[in-house]
C-alpha cells in the first residue's frame, strides 16, 4: 500500500496518507494569541490540509487536543464546538501538557478518512 507524505520537512510531514487514512501532524495556532484565536487558527490549518488531501472535517475519525492549561478548556470548547461537524463528531481526547514552545497553548492532532 502506498504512503504519501504531504508537505514534508526535515523533521516531519504535515500529514501522511496511508490507504484511505490521513494522519495529520500536530497543528498549532497563532503563537502568543489567546486560546480562542489559537484554536481557530489551528483548526483552519486542519481544514486546509484535509481539503488539500480530498477530505473534510466530516470525515475526521479521531481528534487529540493538548492544552497548556486545562483552565482554557471551556474557551477552547466554545470554538471547537462551533467548528466540528455536529452530524459527524469524531472520537476525541483532551489533556494538559507543556507544549514545545511557551507561546503555544493549543495543539490538535487529527486522523481522518479520505472523502467519498
Amino acid at each position: 500500500m502506498t504512503i504519501t507524505r504531504f508537505e514534508p520537512g526535515a523533521r516531519m510531514s504535515q500529514a501522511v496518507v496511508h490507504g484511505d487514512t490521513i494522519y495529520l501532524a500536530g497543528q498549532v495556532g497563532t503563537e502568543g494569541a489567546d486560546i480562542a484565536e489559537q484554536t481557530r487558527s489551528a483548526l483552519a490549518k486542519v481544514d486546509r490540509i484535509l481539503a488539500d488531501l480530498g477530505s473534510s472535517k466530516s470525515h475526521i475519525l479521531q481528534v487529540t487536543i493538548w492544552l497548556a492549561d486545562m483552565a482554557d478548556f471551556a474557551a477552547m470548547n466554545a470554538v471547537y464546538d462551533a467548528w466540528i461537524d455536529p452530524e459527524n463528531p469524531p472520537a476525541r481526547a483532551c489533556g494538559e501538557s507543556r507544549l514545545a514552545t511557551p507561546g503555544y497553548t493549543f495543539e490538535v492532532i487529527v486522523v481522518a478518512a479520505k472523502g467519498d
